[in-house]
């Protein structure tokens, strides 16, 4: 038995190019609007992925009370961000598409067509489940799926972070890796064709394998409740070579820029990554100090998967509640296994429905 945990699905990084414009966009279209934490400071520990340089850089996480991971939203503040060269296909390397829960695709459908003009058609995932894609402001595509659980009831109709899509060159391998190292074992479906769902897309309709892995073990730990770790899709292009979407870019530019898991226990978690051929390429805490990311600290490292995308994992040790009151969550100093109480994530909410704060840039 391992001596760590994985708890769920954190947040996915979106780099941009106007954070303020992105937050005000995925407030309104997802309402995930409540802000965990804002750091507008240098990026010292990633000089693997940003030219062996430091960066400063704006962000911020926020999450929606109805449950799910969150967005880290993402902007560089000293330098011009380069977005990808190419329109991003679907199987191409790396996330192209955020899964976001909802609760009525086709009430969703009717919200969002009437006001954003780059929403796809009411379609179905391989195992029937309703979905539909639309894009952000910049291209970034997400796949809104149906799904019933709801954590704090806002009235909403979508929730947080549900999963990830993920361009793969060997099926297998990838398979194996999400499996072994993530804990993604249960196959919902291994299909392999043309599929009606990714119109909205490049590359829409070529052949594709696509392979959808869920966690089947109960949750645990402070997060587990709010952010369970969802599903991860696999998509392999049968009929051309994908390109790799982060290729000859930094970590932060444009786009999809990792996949985070909340975990307990990252020793461990380390040692067991690297008995399967998969080292921290970054550890933000080598020698166990804490690490502060503006209103909260924790531990925080990466990995890589079999095609170079980046997976995230943070060992939380302290979160802001009301931050204006000096009231913050010490996770280290309580049973790690046990979920937080809703109580905690209401007053979050009472308070946190915050517009960025301004910066230099």
């Amino acid at each position: 038995m391992n001596d760590f945990f994985i708890s769920g699905i954190q947040q996915v990084g979106v780099g941009t190019v106007d954070m303020r414009k992105s937050w005000d966009w995925y407030i309104d279209m997802f309402n995930i609007d409540i802000k965990i934490l804002e750091d507008d400071t240098v990026a010292e520990r990633m000089l693997p992925y940003t030219g062996n340089q430091p960066q400063k850089r704006h962000a911020c996480i926020a999450v929606n009370l109805q449950g799910g991971g969150g967005l880290e939203i993402w902007q560089y503040s000293e330098r011009t961000p380069v977005p990808v060269a190419f329109d991003i296909a679907v199987g191409d390397l790396g996330i192209f598409a955020a899964k976001i829960k909802c609760r009525n695709v086709k009430a969703f459908h009717a919200y969002a067509s009437s006001k954003w003009p780059d929403c796809g058609a009411i379609s179905a995932l391989p195992d029937g489940t309703p979905c539909l894609y639309i894009r952000d402001l910049y291209g970034n595509c997400l796949q809104v799926v149906e799904q019933s659980d709801i954590y704090i009831e806002q009235r909403c109709l979508t929730g947080g972070v549900a999963g990830a899509v993920i361009g793969v060159t060997d099926m297998n391998a990838s398979v194996r890796f999400y499996r072994e190292v993530l804990g993604y074992e249960q196959v919902i479906y291994d299909e392999t064709g043309r599929f009606d769902d990714w119109q909205i897309m490049p590359g829409s309709g070529e052949q594709y394998r696509r392979v959808l892995l869920k966690d089947p073990s109960k949750p645990k730990g402070p997060l587990s409740e709010i952010m369970p770790k969802g599903s991860i899709e696999l998509v392999q292009a049968l009929d051309r070579t994908p390109r790799k979407i982060y290729e000859g870019r930094y970590w932060g530019d444009p786009g999809f820029i990792q996949i985070c898991f909340d975990i307990t226990n990252m020793k461990k978690l380390g040692e067991f990554c690297a008995s399967k051929g998969h080292p921290f390429t970054v550890d933000s805490c080598p020698d166990n100090e804490v690490f502060d990311m503006g209103d909260a600290s924790g531990h925080f490292t990466y990995i890589e998967d079999p095609d170079g995308t980046l997976i995230e994992f943070v060992e939380t040790h302290k979160i802001p509640v009301i931050k204006k009151l000096g009231w913050f969550i010490d996770l280290i100093n309580r049973k790690r296994e046990k979920p937080l109480p809703k109580f905690l994530f209401r007053a979050m909410g009472l308070v946190s429905r915050e517009k960025i704060s301004k910066s230099d840039n």
